[in-house]
């Protein structure tokens, strides 16, 4: 338990640091975390696919996310430059070429390996069912799954940091930092969903949620993290509209709307963490890694962030459109 609380302190400074860093020096510290964390969160990826027999080229699954990291910071580099939201959606397109491209070169590299490397492979692996070319083929079919999950994904959290440098309509003529404010909502979501469930399900009990899947949750504690997210959502807001800058801001972005995406947000908070469960559920594992003290892996704590990332960006985007 102590492992657990100072792992949960040394969390939450280097978010305020972070937080700190990107409203007084620059956003691409976070960038720089993002990118971080989705290489170690790809490394558990892999070794969970490994252990249910979904083997992967592990170093190729680590250093994939630079690539979407750097193509993500170009598109919102020149939307911001040409004042045309489209580049990010072709930087989207552009992301899903490079995971093809990537699959394609993991594809032509099995093929082109020795045969004799390949069959001892085959052989340690215990996979001497199929031909060489079918595990060349399985094997980069594997590495592309790490690179849509966790990598493509969680790495939409870079366009949620420039909110502010992407063009959109209700938001031009507002100079407050908004991203500040969409990013501190995708990071307080999956930790208040998460702790007030735990709390909530530990005092009140009751009927499991997915007793196959995660014998620990339960209903009571998946409803008492929706509303808790959403009560403390709207202390967030309240927060926020208390400062001076946000204040423009907030006239056009009603607190009801807030707390619809604070709702629905924590829902999906709870899918990313199931979705995570039933991966190590296959896996054989309770944790997918040790990188945390206390914690487990990295992906047992981002597991939820990874599925908020993309609802965030898109809700917040419909209404600033």
């Amino acid at each position: 338990m102590k492992k657990r609380i100072y792992s949960s302190i040394g969390i939450v400074l280097a978010l305020v640091i972070l937080f700190v860093l990107k409203i007084y020096v620059s956003d691409y510290f976070f960038d720089a975390f993002f990118g971080i964390l989705a290489s170690i969160a790809c490394y558990e990826m892999s070794k969970l696919l490994a252990k249910t027999g979904l083997y992967n080229y592990q170093g190729l699954a680590m250093f994939f996310p630079s690539f979407l990291l750097a193509g993500n910071l170009i598109g919102v580099y020149y939307s911001s430059a040409t004042n045309n939201i489209f580049w990010i959606l072709y930087t989207v397109l552009i992301d899903v070429a490079l995971m093809i491209v990537a699959f394609l070169g993991a594809l032509i590299f099995g093929l082109l390996r020795k045969k004799q490397s390949v069959l001892h492979e085959m052989t340690v692996r215990n996979v001497n069912n199929m031909s060489v070319t079918k595990f060349a083929l399985k094997k980069a079919l594997h590495t592309l799954i790490c690179f849509v999950y966790p990598a493509f994904v969680f790495l939409l959290f870079v366009f949620v940091n420039h909110f502010n440098d992407i063009p959109l309509g209700k938001l031009v003529d507002i100079k407050t930092n908004v991203s500040v404010f969409v990013l501190a909502t995708a990071f307080l979501i999956p930790i208040f969903t998460d702790t007030f469930a735990m709390l909530t399900g530990s005092v009140i009990g009751g009927k499991k949620l997915c007793p196959k899947i995660s014998p620990g949750k339960t209903i009571s504690g998946s409803i008492g993290g929706i509303l808790w997210s959403v009560l403390f959502g709207a202390c967030v807001y309240l927060i926020f509209g208390c400062v001076e800058s946000f204040k423009p801001f907030m006239e056009i972005f009603p607190i009801w709307a807030y707390l619809l995406i604070v709702l629905f947000g924590s829902v999906v908070s709870q899918c990313g963490d199931l979705f995570e469960s039933i991966i190590k559920r296959r896996a054989g594992v309770s944790d997918s890694g040790k990188f945390l003290p206390g914690h487990g892996g990295l992906l047992d704590r981002i597991d939820s962030h990874i599925f908020v990332a993309p609802y965030i960006l898109l809700a917040f985007w419909i209404f600033a459109i």
